[in-house]
């Protein structure tokens, strides 16, 4: 499993990419989708919505049971992904890529994201 470089992580297995004009994309990592299995339903913050770093925000439904989804940082939706609310495996066929959840606008990022290789050692354990 190879996460990319250019990503930073949560200890809950969300992904964040660097800020264009203030915005990031979130998502879960492919360790996570992996570990949920086939995700049959996913709900995600509303445009709008004001997340919180460390919070729930949402939740992704799989055959294997439901999980929590948390923001890594603070600030406002500003999209979801509609391709992932009709077609909930791209979470699992691209996390990286198709499968992102929302977009947000920072207003604050935790001194605690790790590096992918940071994120590596953390889920090997």
């Amino acid at each position: 499993m190879s996460n990319p470089q250019d990503l930073r992580y949560s200890k809950e297995h969300e992904w964040l990419s660097a800020a264009e004009d203030g915005v990031s994309m979130v998502g879960i990592t492919e360790h996570a989708a992996n570990a949920l299995g086939d995700v049959v339903f996913v709900q995600l913050p509303e445009v709008g919505d004001t997340v919180s770093a460390g919070e729930t925000c949402g939740e992704l439904e799989s055959t294997k049971s439901v999980s929590d989804l948390y923001s890594p940082v603070s600030g406002e939706v500003t999209e979801v992904n509609e391709d992932v609310v009709n077609d909930p495996a791209l979470v699992n066929s691209a996390p990286f890529e198709g499968g992102w959840l929302f977009k947000v606008r920072v207003t604050d990022e935790p001194a605690d994201l790790l590096s992918a290789a940071e994120y590596d050692a953390f889920v090997a354990g």
